[in-house]
Parts: C-alpha cells; structure tokens; sequence
C-alpha cells in the first residue's frame, strides 16, 4: 500500500519532521526551506548524509502527508524510526524551522505538540529548545 507509514532512516524521520512542521500553516516559506538545508548541512546528525536526497525525501513526505491520516503516518514513522536519544536532537531541527520565519500560527503549535508528544521531549527539554532557538533566530531590529 502506497500510503502506509514507511519504514524510514533516523535522518528521514527528522526531515519529514521539518517538513510537516514547515508545511502545517498551509505553506512552506523560503527562510523555512532554507532553514532545512542548513540544519541537513550542519547538525552532526546528518554527517555523511546525501544532501541531494533532501529533495526526494520532502517529495515522499509530501505525498505521505496528503493521504489520508497523513499527519499522523508521518508522526508514526519518525517517532518509530528515531532511537529515543535523537528525540530532542529531531525536536530542535524542527524548532529551528518552524522559528526561521518570525511568528507561531496555531497549526504550527498544534504541530510541535504532537511532535514533542510523538518523540517524548519533556516539557522542560521543549522550553530549553524553544528557548535557544529563539535567541538564535534574533535579528539586531525589536520584534
């Protein structure tokens, strides 16, 4: 079945993460598209990892999403193909994202819930997330 939650790599998982985070306010902005490069290119988690492939796995996420129960096949499959030490590693990638373009919708809250819930972060683990994120996406203008 085309549909089912495929099996995937921790690297994978964490990519289609950033998608589905990226696209739950109904678009994918270019800081945020951006923002996946650069976390593909920089966190240790991707060393050695094909770049080239960053493509092909968003397309495979996207097709995944857009079944029906989308959302929760992709949350099912990362959160089956991550060990749990990656869980705030995959949790940071994702707030990197989602904090790339500025301000929270509340499909993009909803989102990280599930996320952290999928994945186990605890709530204090999040803030301290969150919290970086925020410091590293601050620009030299008042928000």
């Amino acid at each position: 079945m085309a549909d089912a939650a495929p099996r995937l790599t921790p690297q994978e998982a964490v990519i289609y993460l950033m998608v589905m985070a990226s696209a739950s306010d109904g678009r994918m902005s270019e800081r945020e598209l951006r923002s996946i490069g650069r976390v593909v290119r920089s966190f240790a988690l991707f060393s050695g990892a094909d770049e080239q492939g960053l493509v092909d796995t968003a397309e495979a996420c996207g097709k995944l999403m857009s079944s029906e129960g989308g959302l929760h096949k992709v949350l099912t499959a990362a959160a089956a193909s991550l060990p749990s030490h990656l869980g705030e590693t995959a949790y940071a990638a994702v707030i990197d994202v989602i904090a790339a373009d500025g301000g929270l919708e509340m499909t993009e809250i909803r989102v990280l819930e599930l996320i952290r819930n999928a994945l186990k972060v605890s709530d204090e683990g999040a803030a301290a997330i969150e919290h970086s994120a925020r410091a590293r996406h601050m620009t030299v203008e008042a928000v």
